[in-house]
């Protein structure tokens, strides 16, 4: 039973789309247990950044990428000393279907002669987080000129995904916890942690955030109930 409060008060929270499964579990589990609510958006985080940007009243942004919080912070965006990493993750190429033979992610790899005459899905490689890492892991293999013709951009890393589940493309790059959620599609390798830069998620409380709960909200993200909900959901959480 939640804690009787004076009055229950409202945050809104602008995640990437890659959190939308576990934060609105987070989401859910801060509400039983303070009485508050909080309002979750999901979307690429480039496309957060940006309506952050333009006055969008968002209380809390939580980007999948350093960069994009950077872009927030330069604008003046964000409220001073709030922001903090919270989470980790790693990147993986997928495949349609529950039995796909696994591959070896390296410089050896005919990426390309594997998609063939198809696609091969990804978040927009110079906006979104995990088409940017997806871009950085295969120009460091030594694949991406190759494959480049073949990729089919989406707005973010869960439409991607969903290109891949429902059979529109054969291939994909997403992250682990992406794939996690999806039971059409296989991971089947790993791309090495050195090909691309460390995948760190950032939160922050905007500078135009009102909610008197927002502090509140933001240290629930790193709290006990949080760590266990973001573990469960492959997240690795950074201290």
């Amino acid at each position: 039973m939640a804690p009787v409060t004076a009055q229950a008060e409202q945050v809104t929270v602008f995640a990437t789309a890659s959190l939308t499964n576990a934060a609105t579990t987070l989401a859910h589990a801060w509400s039983e247990q303070t009485g508050h609510q909080a309002t979750m958006s999901f979307a690429g985080s480039s496309a957060l950044a940006r309506q952050i940007q333009h006055g969008a009243p968002a209380d809390i942004f939580i980007s999948a990428s350093t960069d994009w919080m950077d872009a927030v912070e330069t604008s003046g965006d964000l409220r001073a000393g709030t922001r903090r990493d919270i989470l980790g993750n790693t990147l993986v190429l997928i495949a349609h279907g529950t039995d796909v033979a696994p591959v070896t992610l390296d410089e050896t790899l005919d990426l390309a002669g594997m998609v063939g005459d198809a696609r091969l899905a990804m978040a927009l490689v110079d906006a979104v987080p995990a088409g940017v890492y997806g871009k950085a892991a295969l120009t460091s293999l030594g694949l991406w000129d190759n494959v480049a013709p073949q990729v089919a951009q989406a707005d973010n890393v869960r439409a991607a995904l969903a290109f891949v589940a429902q059979n529109e493309a054969p291939f994909g790059i997403v992250f682990a916890t992406d794939a996690a959620v999806a039971d059409t599609v296989s991971v089947i390798g790993t791309f090495p942690e050195g090909s691309h830069p460390a995948i760190t998620y950032p939160a922050a409380i905007t500078a135009q955030s009102t909610s008197p709960v927002a502090q509140e909200f933001l240290e629930f993200l790193s709290s006990d109930t949080a760590r266990a909900i973001w573990h469960a959901y492959g997240f690795s959480v950074l201290d």
